[in-house]
């Protein structure tokens, strides 16, 4: 390990102070200019945060909480897919619905009816209870806002007519997954067939209820639905079922869950600032009514309020949208807020215990010089940290790094300025001799022999019998300074530590390999939410198929020509051969339509006899006319359909999504693949990239800033390794937590880049500025940084705990 610095040593490869020796000096006469005159830094903040506080009066307009717009990538491809698909496919809810044709996943009420265990959802019990529960539905006036198509409501199930007794003998010949030429594996769950595909047993059935989204029948259809959650659970329990359960969702639930999530978190916000605020009172506790640290203990968490309110305040002015993860920033800063005030207050009392140090312009300048330092470099790790996080894809990412890098800054130049003023004016109400409540003059030791020690305390000056002008170290300084760093120096220690290490290192690792990507819907819910149950009850038994994929040729091309047909067919078949695809199961006008000719009854090969034949495929299969965007004289695009199964993990959906584009991006005709659910699984293609490329460069800037304030490169070198080291530890843990790699956690490792930055990057400071000979003593020994930071580490990892334990539901779920 390198030797300690000495004053004289200038800069070389093995101390590399020429960036910390002049800011050293250029902090000692801040710390001197706010001592001389106090005041104008106290007043300054706080008449700057009241100004830009008015930025609050925007907060209502700034408030973004779509879960799509803020949780799935900003250039998602699903998202310009989805635009084409509107542009030359427009639906009409009125007339000619059809739910695998909406560009978005629609309006709509879905029902899960599930059978008591070792009983079918078709047996005649469950069959009168499903047929009441669609009753119960209609009756709440779903003919005026329904989705029809023909002229009547879009079916909720396809079987639904088949339910009642007249017609039950036709379930004892149901086939699946097809049925008629109609696909039921998104209408019946948990079946049980025999050899021939005929239905013996199912447990589930889905009712979906789809609304009209064009037009001004939209806004009723929205208040239908909230309607419709309110009431749902009232008329449940009315209806008295006892051979199906029901689960419930709708298409605003999940945004409606969402924002009740976060305002259901919004209680627990009070409770931390509580247990922080008292935290920081009880460390700066004294036995003596003139040392008491309180009023420095609250100003502390004031001035750390005070850069919330201005960095907000100051990003709701600039527009940037106020997204629900913005809401956990407060707490990260006032985390590192009061952080740096232990750090100044530690330096402070260190300062104030050399003789030699009797003014108060020397005393802070001299604290600056010790404290600044090590609070500039926290400070600038932590704003790259976090302005390196807005380069992502996530808007939610994006706005939550830029309200806290901003906050950051303020919590720094307010740490500088408004603190240290403070620190001031409480130094000069001691040294008149004043209580730190009531700033009254106070006896000092005057007839303490005969006074309790609790009048002594609270009225004199101090409970002990010595004199008050001195400063007792604080219990938490004495166990590292006596105990913990001379545990911890000994050789066996330190080869269990390594050992320890290596096993926590090697298991993160292996938990990095094994992480899962793509946010779980379910977390944005409250855990007792009704929308948990029928996401369960929608994997259970309704996971063998997904989504129904639309295939877009979304360019005029010459369908007449033979060999683009069988261009076509080619493409077609190499998605059906993705091990994702059911090839029995895909839907193709262009198919039926070269059958019609291959039979004789049309003939289509050229550009006039294609065109002008098409209303003879219409009138066979009407919903194909909504498959083709054509003019007078050719088609501008078309699509077909296929049918994934068997997408059951993210895994699943992320390779789907990638075998899916690759196919098509390989084929000789213009292809695009699209569905609803496309939106979300973008962001498989980005997050690990995001992720990776954030902490590299994070860690890459770290090393930059400490090699440039820290003064010995190896120290710089093993605060990034131990940045790097924290985040493979969170990484691979996410595993064995069940937590998914998503745009949230994201949030979560830039947490953690800066919260790692601040203790590695402290106790490196100290440790190498440190002036005791060997390493072992400025580990353990005064004034080694064990002593320094002591207070501050302890109050940094409560803070952070109560932060997270907190913020849990918004963060971490």
């Amino acid at each position: 390990m390198a030797e300690p610095r000495r004053p004289a040593e200038g800069c070389s490869c093995r101390n590399t102070d020429c960036v910390e020796r002049p800011l050293r000096r250029l902090f000692e006469g801040l710390g001197s200019g706010v001592a001389a005159c106090p005041w104008p830094f106290v007043l300054v903040p706080l008449l700057l945060s009241g100004g830009l506080g008015a930025g609050f009066l925007f907060l209502p307009q700034r408030q973004a909480n779509d879960i799509e717009g803020q949780f799935t990538p900003t250039w998602g491809p699903a998202k310009t897919e989805r635009d084409f698909v509107r542009q030359h496919f427009p639906t009409n809810d009125s007339e000619r619905f059809s739910s695998p044709r909406l560009p978005t996943e629609g309006a709509y009420a879905g029902l899960i009816a599930v059978a008591a265990e070792g009983s079918s959802v078709l047996a005649r019990a469950a069959r009168h209870e499903v047929l009441r529960l669609d009753a119960a539905v209609r009756a709440r006036g779903y003919e005026q806002v329904c989705a029809r198509s023909g002229g009547v409501c879009a079916s909720a199930n396809p079987l639904l007519p088949l339910l009642n007794d007249s017609a039950a003998a036709a379930l004892e010949n149901l086939v699946f997954p097809v049925n008629d030429s109609i696909f039921l594996g998104a209408a019946l769950g948990g079946v049980q067939t025999d050899a021939g595909g005929r239905v013996l047993s199912a447990r589930a059935l889905k009712l979906v209820y789809y609304l009209r989204e064009d037009g001004p029948a939209a806004a009723e259809s929205q208040r239908w639905l909230k309607r419709f959650l309110q009431d749902i659970p009232s008329e449940l329990a009315a209806l008295g079922f006892t051979s199906i359960q029901v689960t419930y969702f709708t298409s605003l639930s999940r945004q409606q869950e969402f924002e009740g999530n976060t305002k259901s978190v919004i209680p627990l916000f009070s409770v931390t600032y509580f247990l922080t605020i008292t935290f920081s009172i009880v460390s700066c506790l004294r036995l003596s009514c003139i040392r008491n640290n309180v009023w420095l203990a609250c100003c502390g968490v004031v001035s750390a309020g005070l850069a919330v309110l201005s960095s907000f305040g100051l990003m709701l002015f600039c527009g940037v949208p106020f997204v629900v993860t913005v809401a956990n920033a407060p707490f990260l800063i006032l985390g590192v807020g009061v952080d740096d005030m232990f750090i100044m207050i530690a330096s402070w009392e260190q300062s104030t215990r050399k003789k030699e140090k009797s003014n108060v312009k020397s005393l802070l300048a001299e604290t600056y010089a010790e404290a600044a330092l090590s609070v500039t470099i926290t400070t600038l790790t932590d704003v790259l940290a976090f302005f390196i996080g807005t380069w992502t894809a996530f808007p939610s990412v994006r706005s939550f790094c830029l309200y806290t890098g901003t906050a950051f800054v303020f919590c720094y130049i307010y740490t500088m300025t408004f603190f240290g003023a403070i620190i001031v004016l409480n130094h000069k109400r001691e040294q008149g001799n004043r209580h730190w409540l009531t700033c009254m003059p106070v006896g000092v030791d005057k007839d303490q022999a005969e006074k309790s020690c609790l009048y002594n305390a609270c009225c004199i000056g101090t409970c002990s019998r010595e004199s008050s002008q001195l400063e007792s170290e604080h219990p938490m300084s004495i166990f590292f300074k006596k105990y913990y760093g001379p545990f911890f120096t000994n050789k066996w220690i330190k080869l269990l530590v390594v050992l320890l290490y290596g096993t926590y290192l090697g298991g993160s690792i292996y938990g990095c390999t094994q992480i899962k990507e793509g946010i779980d819907l379910r977390n944005l819910a409250n855990d007792d939410s009704y929308v948990i149950p029928y996401y369960d009850d929608d994997d259970k038994y309704f996971s063998a198929y997904g989504p129904r994929v639309m295939v877009v040729i979304t360019e005029s091309v010459d369908y007449w020509n033979e060999t683009v047909r069988l261009g076509i067919e080619h493409c077609t078949q190499n998605l059906e051969g993705i091990s994702y695809v059911d090839k029995n199961l895909s839907e193709s006008w262009l198919r039926v339509y070269t059958k019609l000719a291959e039979h004789g009854l049309i003939k289509i090969n050229n550009k006039t006899l294609f065109i002008s034949n098409l209303p003879t495929l219409f009138q066979i299969v009407p919903s194909f006319e909504w498959d083709i965007n054509k003019t007078q004289d050719k088609i501008e695009a078309s699509r077909f359909f296929i049918q994934t199964v068997n997408v059951t993990s993210a895994v699943d959906e992320k390779n789907l999504l990638n075998q899916l584009r690759e196919t098509a991006k390989q084929c000789g005709i213009p292809l695009m693949v699209y569905h609803p659910a496309f939106i979300y699984y973008d962001q498989y293609l980005v997050i690990v990239q995001n992720t990776i490329q954030n902490i590299v460069v994070a860690a890459g800037a770290m090393l930059i800033v400490s090699l440039l304030l820290i003064p010995n490169p190896l120290c710089c070198l093993w605060v990034t390794f131990a940045i790097a080291s924290v985040i493979v530890g969170v990484a691979g843990f996410m595993t064995f937590w069940n937590v998914n790699l998503d745009s949230i956690s994201m949030i979560n490792l830039v947490i953690c880049i800066g919260f790692s930055v601040d203790f590695s990057a402290h106790i490196s400071y100290a440790f190498v500025t440190s002036g005791e000979s060997s390493a072992n003593k400025r580990f353990s020994l005064k004034p080694s940084y064990l002593e320094r930071y002591s207070n501050q580490i302890w109050a940094c990892c409560f803070i952070t705990m109560a932060a997270e334990c907190s913020t849990a539901k918004v963060a971490l779920k």
